[in-house]
């Protein structure tokens, strides 16, 4: 289990830029600590072997770009400076161009070969008008020949509930700061559906804690698609985790794989 829900390769909302979880640098030098290289990127690398470009939608700390082989054109755009300053500096983090940006609103001049939105990051857009403009943003950046990937967890699974101090407590190494306490605590709004979470970091050696507050809301998938055709785009397929496992009612996640409506399948 992962026990870390704050698991995003970055964010992509300007709603969550006072995340402290993302935009504190103390904070957010514990993330690839914690995350590091998973199969959505394994999976995703593999949908990049014969993209040209790519466009990575909260990108993050930029692992994923950062390790993609070969001469392309890599643009991740995120909206927590503190998160991209970490990507600028990895190995591989020079050829990529990173852009400081709100996933809803950005327009750039490129189309791209593949978008990837992963990490749940989906899940940080809190309101279906959100929702709708990050999927409009997608459909601008696709060539003809194009293709999409993102995340969000399945909400029949409703996996927030073991995010508790319980479930979550964890122990890892920082190399400058030593061993790092960690858990989460959540709750949900009844009313709105917005689960929020609360991440707590202890450094031990310093008896410091530090703490961030976070919103996510989960989305159905009969509504997921909907708005998906709505943007103009179609799904080819739905995968229920990162190993290829097709969806069904008791997946873990929601991951449509898609283009453009009206056009060839790439």
């Amino acid at each position: 289990m992962n026990v870390n829900p704050g698991r995003k390769h970055g964010i992509s909302n300007a709603l969550t830029l006072d995340d402290q979880l993302y935009c504190n640098p103390e904070l957010a030098q514990f993330y690839d600590l914690e995350n590091g290289y998973g199969p959505d990127f394994d999976y995703c690398a593999q949908l990049a072997r014969d993209a040209s470009s790519v466009l990575d939608l909260g990108c993050g700390t930029g692992m994923f770009l950062s390790s993609l082989p070969g001469d392309r054109y890599l643009v991740g755009v995120d909206p927590a400076a503190a998160m991209l300053e970490i990507a600028t500096r990895r190995p591989g983090g020079a050829k990529v161009t990173w852009i400081e940006a709100d996933a809803r609103m950005v327009r750039l001049d490129d189309k791209f070969d593949l978008i990837v939105l992963t990490g749940h990051a989906f899940q940080v857009f809190l309101n279906e008008p959100d929702q709708r403009s990050v999927l409009a943003t997608i459909a601008a950046h696709l060539t003809p020949s194009g293709r999409f990937i993102f995340d969000s967890r399945n909400p029949g699974k409703e996996s927030w509930r073991s995010w508790t101090p319980a479930e979550t407590m964890r122990n890892f190494e920082h190399p400058k700061l030593g061993t790092i306490e960690a858990w989460s605590d959540v709750s949900q709004n009844d009313e709105t559906g917005v689960v929020t979470y609360d991440s707590y970091y202890r450094i031990r050696s310093e008896g410091r804690q530090l703490s961030a507050h976070s919103d996510i809301y989960f989305v159905a998938k009969p509504v997921l698609d909907n708005m998906i055709k709505d943007a103009g785009l179609i799904v080819d397929g739905w995968l229920g985790d990162w190993h290829g496992t097709p969806w069904h009612r008791a997946s873990h996640d929601i991951i449509p794989i898609g283009r453009l409506a009206g056009q060839d399948h790439a």
